[in-house]
């Protein structure tokens, strides 16, 4: 069965209006600017690194734990975990990228359903979408009515990553590596959205979308 079908039973229909949306893609593919689209539009959106940048927060236990593997050398003068010092340790060693996965990803994916069923009884609500960049990686899929993957090509992955991150080429090409080839996730769902090109023509493909899953 496809990511992108409908997974649900009559039974459930009669109960569950609203369409749970993941927006997933890989780095640098755009998928920050179609949730900024989604939420002008008033759909309700939520997003998985803001979740996890707010279980991060000094003296949480995610903090606690994170502190406890990678040491007090990823802290800044005020105790907050230097987001750009941890990502250098994760993208460079996959043993390490895991533990912090596991540490965080549990409790991201638990926040995502609450806030999902605190929408669910809202009939006015016909869809909504939680970014999850590695969604697919995470195997979480199936929790979702519907998955919608930004998409580029890689070489403006690349491009896009050196010039936000003033990373060289290397670096852009390990934080590459270190998720599902882009071209996987297209292949895994029927809704894509292209953002190779301007700004407008992704504008025009996220209306498409959202006239058609609120006309279901």
């Amino acid at each position: 069965m496809r990511a992108g079908e409908d997974r649900h039973t009559p039974e459930q229909h009669e109960t569950q209006i609203m369409q749970r949306i993941a927006l997933t893609g890989g780095i640098a593919t755009g998928k920050t600017y179609i949730l900024r689209r989604l939420a002008a539009a008033s759909i309700p959106t939520v997003d998985a690194d803001e979740l996890a940048h707010s279980l991060i927060q000094p003296y949480t236990p995610s903090w606690v734990a994170i502190t406890n593997y990678f040491g007090k050398k990823i802290l800044d003068e005020t105790d907050n975990i230097n987001r750009k010092k941890l990502g250098a340790l994760v993208f460079a060693n996959t043993e390490a990228r895991r533990t912090l996965e596991d540490i965080i990803h549990p409790e991201v994916y638990q926040d995502i359903r609450h806030w999902f069923e605190s929408l669910a009884t809202d009939s006015n609500v016909p869809f909504a979408v939680a970014a999850i960049p590695l969604l697919y990686e995470t195997g979480h899929e199936t929790e979702f009515d519907k998955v919608l993957v930004a998409a580029c090509e890689p070489k403006t992955q690349i491009q896009r990553i050196m010039k936000r991150d003033n990373a060289t080429k290397a670096e852009a090409l390990q934080r590459l590596s270190a998720q599902l080839p882009i071209k996987d996730k297209v292949n895994r769902t029927e809704y894509i959205i292209r953002t190779d090109g301007t700004f407008q023509n992704t504008d025009q493909q996220v209306e498409a979308l959202m006239k058609n899953w609120q006309n279901v």
